[in-house]
């Protein structure tokens, strides 16, 4: 390694952190990473803080980069559409794009952790410690004071490159801006688990993300490879229905039953599972700067955590590591490196941080309404109809490496679109294509020609 070659510290070994290391160490670096947690390979970890993640696009284009996609999608689960759940009457299912080729993906997170830490320690450039936490850092100088938990004792990691990928809650991005903007959401959520039926068989259908849609709560399930499904229920801290209203056992047992019927009936360890699980929060965190010079830079949650419900939020963490190792591969200077991240990536993690709150109203509130299923109707006629004109938000941001910013503003052109189109309809497959063509030429296709450099992807 040459003598000036930066030392790199790279501050979490969570999903990101590790991906980040692997990038790093591709281009030749060494790098140590510092792991609050015990080894989650060797040690059974907290359970219940964990949801599933729902991998698309932009996680597995950043995984094919370094080769891993394809050992990962062995262990992943396609999922092509939602299945809505009433209280009462048939389920429904609104399929995720034009056809079965565009689904999201069920994946264990606490797989894909171990697999990438592994991967990552492969490299030989990478060394990931355990039990280190960062106490004080001074992001100018590239200086971190560390406590080892095991021993107790603290050094000093001087004269480094920062990466703090040590998520929502991050202590780098604590001494590097103690005002933060952390927006939590009014709910928090609580996994339980569908266990498999006989012979592994999975007890509802196994390519779809099942949500029951309450309102101002919800259910959700996704599948997992031994037939399972983790469940994880959404409810407000405070009120009539929430967590506050659910103290006893009897109080969950008719909470469940007149809410989620069909559910219960699939859950046995249900009052053991929610009492001995804690309950998770959610915040969305918005903050700048990500860097300083370049000796210190934020990613994935660090920088930008958001709520679960676009599964984007290891998507677009993943998504930083690309465009990050882009800029690396053009220019050697690191703070012009990260000054360009920062620039590129801010608007549009603040882009999907939106988005993922308004589809968690959509979800709770809209899947289960006929009207929002005869627009989703429509929507899916029009991408049909007309292929590489009209375009979604959800396909975008899904199936897609558009970035988030303009897949945010189609969506508003598009949502429009096709809400006009649907007044008065009874059924999707009655849309007015003469009227629709009009529409897209009019609106939407003016705007993608506009902006027709921004459809390329970062990185």
């Amino acid at each position: 390694m040459p003598s000036n070659e930066p030392k790199l510290t790279v501050v979490g070994a969570g999903l990101v952190g590790s991906l980040l290391s692997l990038y790093l160490a591709r281009r030749g670096h060494t790098v140590e990473v510092l792991e609050r947690r015990p080894d989650m390979r060797r040690e059974t970890l907290d359970a219940g803080r964990s949801i599933n993640l729902a991998i698309s696009t932009r996680g597995l284009h950043a995984l094919r980069q370094v080769g891993l996609e394809e050992e990962a999608l062995k262990h992943a689960i396609p999922m092509r559409g939602r299945v809505i759940h009433p209280v009462k009457g048939e389920l429904a299912y609104q399929p995720y794009g034009k056809d079965d080729s565009q689904h999201i993906n069920s994946l264990s997170r606490g797989w894909l952790n171990q697999f990438l830490m592994t991967q990552a320690e492969a490299t030989g450039r990478v060394s990931i410690r355990f039990r280190q936490r960062v106490t004080q850092a001074d992001v100018s100088a590239g200086t971190l004071t560390v406590l080892d938990e095991t021993t107790g004792e603290t050094r000093e990691v001087r004269d480094t490159v920062v990466f703090g990928t040590d998520g929502s809650g991050s202590a780098v991005r604590q001494a590097l801006q103690p005002q933060a903007t952390q927006e939590p959401l009014g709910h928090g959520y609580k996994e339980l688990t569908i266990p498999p039926g006989p012979g592994g068989s999975f007890q509802m259908e196994k390519h779809a993300l099942h949500i029951w849609p309450r309102g101002a709560f919800m259910l959700i399930a996704l599948p997992n490879e031994d037939g399972s499904f983790t469940c994880t229920l959404f409810l407000p801290w405070k009120g009539p229905l929430s967590f506050a209203s659910l103290e006893t056992p009897a109080a969950l047992e008719a909470f469940f039953q007149e809410q989620f019927p069909d559910a219960k009936a699939l859950i046995p360890g249900l009052v053991e599972e929610f009492f001995a699980r804690p309950t998770g929060h959610m915040v969305t965190v918005k903050c700048a700067p990500w860097r300083v010079g370049g000796r210190t830079l934020l990613l994935g949650d660090a920088a930008h955590a958001m709520v679960p419900f676009y599964g984007q939020g290891m998507n677009c963490g993943f998504e930083d590591c690309v465009v990050l190792d882009a800029l690396l591969a053009k220019q050697q200077d690191w703070e012009a490196a990260f000054q360009t991240f920062e620039a590129l990536r801010k608007t549009n993690a603040d882009a999907i941080a939106d988005m993922a709150v308004e589809n968690f109203i959509e979800m709770r509130d809209s899947t289960g309404d006929p009207r929002f299923l005869l627009e989703k109707g429509v929507e899916k006629v029009l991408l049909n109809a007309f292929p590489g004109e009209f375009v979604s938000r959800y396909s975008l941001v899904s199936f897609s490496r558009v970035p988030y910013r303009l897949a945010y503003e189609v969506g508003v052109i598009a949502g429009g679109i096709v809400a006009e189109l649907s007044q008065g309809l009874k059924r999707p497959e009655d849309v007015d294509l003469d009227a629709a063509a009009k529409l897209i030429r009019g609106r939407l296709t003016p705007f993608m020609k506009e902006h027709a450099d921004g459809f390329r992807p970062e990185g």
